[in-house]
């Protein structure tokens, strides 16, 4: 047998569920969370209250209905709205002072404020329940758009607000939470940034706490909530899309290539081993070899987006066990140039894209890391050979010697004078020396001293290494003995040019890494949905 106030709430919710046009008023009343809050809460509206159908905590959803009400996005609202509208957002933070209550309602990176006054539609026992609700609790708000006296400089949506009708709790955040997003959510100075980058954990700032990321990245579920790591991920999603987008548009085929392999992919230890029905396998370092034999299968021009893994012991602020790549291999006529004219029209669709798109999003990111400078980049490539990029470094007294690679430490420096000078953060570096290039790339008819290669950079950092690779097997396996590789262990790869071979190119980049320097971040972690370095498995 029903409670009295059990009664009272299913009569309650029937009310509602009539009252909005429901097509079951069948609410069960959702089982009280074992970890109660230490204050008492209110979920239930008064009975007696004139105002009882406009709040109080909705029972569970269990898909009872459907299409029952429109709700609106916060990014829909606008001042031609004339009639009371539904909006669910997570509760950002509340003010409630005697008859008068102020509710941030924050979805994504859009918050907008909602004013609660005891009138009519509001009751005294209405406000005291909207003081009951925690922060983080998804809510519906039903009400009407108003143009404030002044702007709400506190809020993304500044030029408008919600006067609440009504107000429900659809599911209730336990407390207290693992940490503030407010406190999380404070600008970062450069120091800040850089010293989070390198691992290095800063308490304290301007008397409020600053959580640190080991406890941000172990309640990464929530920390994504944040209005820059929203933004950021949507940012991720452009990069994506804008990428398929120009190669489809250039005659690529996407395709998907195994994970799982035998052996290693390019000939290298640091892999993740595993077992295959009791034989040994490795996840893929790269789809760079499936890529080169789709183009000898006739395919001429594919591009994969998909996971890589590198057991790579590297706890640096650029390196992840395993990121996302965006890849691409294509048949060329005559010149590894192809390829990068490729790479430079690609990358500046992504950008235009970014900026043209994805405004709120970046203005987000700056807000959040004030200190950043946007990207720059220019429509004509900025192309260096090897040989003139040491010259440069010499000269500005970095000791570069023209057949050792770059340092981390030179590729920055390259990159300040090369935005000194040229205006750009996007640029090239090609003709490597062979010795620091892998045995598959091609190496120049001219001198085998060096390769058909290349890197691009992005504020002074490597995003991809690319080049012509080799699609003569006799050449392929010379190059394979030089580099002490048992041509045994990739005999498989060498044959799939043995049957007539395009000659080809391509090149992989770190989705995560493209993100990161665009938006001028200082930590890869926080480009990433949920990291894997060699310290972090979860969650």
């Amino acid at each position: 047998m029903e409670s009295e106030e059990a009664g009272s709430c299913v009569r309650l919710y029937a009310n509602l569920a009539k009252e909005n046009n429901l097509k079951s008023a069948s609410f069960p009343k959702a089982p009280k969370p074992s970890n109660k809050p230490k204050t008492q809460v209110m979920k239930d509206p008064d009975p007696e209250d004139p105002c009882c159908q406009n709040y109080g905590d909705l029972p569970r959803v269990q898909s009872q209905t459907h299409d029952s009400r429109s709700i609106l996005k916060l990014s829909e609202l606008n001042e031609e709205i004339k009639e009371p509208v539904w909006v669910r957002a997570r509760l950002h933070s509340s003010r409630i002072k005697g008859n008068l209550g102020f509710l941030i309602l924050r979805q994504g990176y859009w918050t907008v404020q909602c004013t609660l006054l005891k009138g009519q539609q509001v009751s005294k026992q209405m406000i005291k329940y909207a003081s009951s609700i925690s922060n983080e609790s998804v809510i519906d708000v039903y009400g009407t758009v108003t143009i404030p006296s002044e702007p709400i400089k506190s809020c993304t949506i500044s030029g408008m607000e919600l006067q609440i009708q009504k107000l429900h709790c659809v599911s209730r955040a336990f407390t207290p939470l693992p940490f503030q997003l407010e406190d999380a959510n404070q600008p970062m100075t450069l120091e800040q940034a850089e010293n989070e980058g390198k691992g290095i954990e800063t308490e304290e700032e301007g008397g409020r706490s600053r959580v640190k990321q080991k406890v941000r990245l172990d309640n990464r579920y929530i920390d994504l909530r944040l209005p820059v790591n929203q933004a950021l991920m949507r940012l991720s999603s452009g990069i994506c899309q804008f990428f398929r987008e120009f190669l489809y548009q250039n005659g690529f085929t996407e395709i998907h290539t195994p994970k799982l392999i035998a052996g290693t992919s390019e000939g290298g230890a640091e892999v993740f081993r595993t077992t295959y029905f009791e034989r040994n396998a490795c996840l893929a370092q790269s789809p760079q070899l499936y890529k080169q034999m789709a183009i000898m299968a006739d395919l001429d021009r594919v591009f994969e987006i998909g996971p890589v893994f590198r057991a790579e012991n590297s706890n640096t602020h650029r390196h992840l066990c395993e990121f996302v790549g965006l890849d691409f291999e294509m048949a060329i006529k005559e010149h590894y140039f192809e390829v990068l004219e490729v790479i430079h029209n690609l990358f500046v669709h992504i950008f235009k894209g970014l900026e043209k798109n994805y405004a709120s999003e970046l203005k987000a990111v700056y807000n959040h890391f004030p200190f950043i400078e946007p990207f720059q980049y220019t429509e004509k490539p900025l192309f260096f050979t090897f040989q003139e990029a040491a010259q440069i470094l010499n000269e500005a007294g970095y000791p570069q010697d023209p057949m050792e690679d770059l340092k981390t430490e030179a590729e920055k420096l390259f990159g300040k004078i090369v935005k000194e000078k040229y205006h750009t953060d996007f640029y090239v570096i090609h003709r490597y020396p062979a010795e620091v290039r892998p045995f598959y790339t091609m190496i120049c008819e001219d001198d085998p001293n060096w390769t058909c290669s290349f890197d691009v950079f992005m504020r002074g950092e490597e995003i991809i290494s690319g080049a012509q690779r080799i699609h003569d097997p006799d050449l392929l396996r010379q190059r394979a003995i030089h580099k002490g590789i048992d041509v045994s262990t990739i005999k498989d790869y060498i044959d799939s040019f043995r049957f007539g071979a395009f000659p080809h190119g391509g090149a992989g980049v770190g989705l995560e890494r493209v993100l990161m320097l665009f938006c001028g971040l200082k930590n890869i972690r926080w480009s990433s949905m949920f990291p894997r370095d060699p310290k972090r498995l979860t969650p």
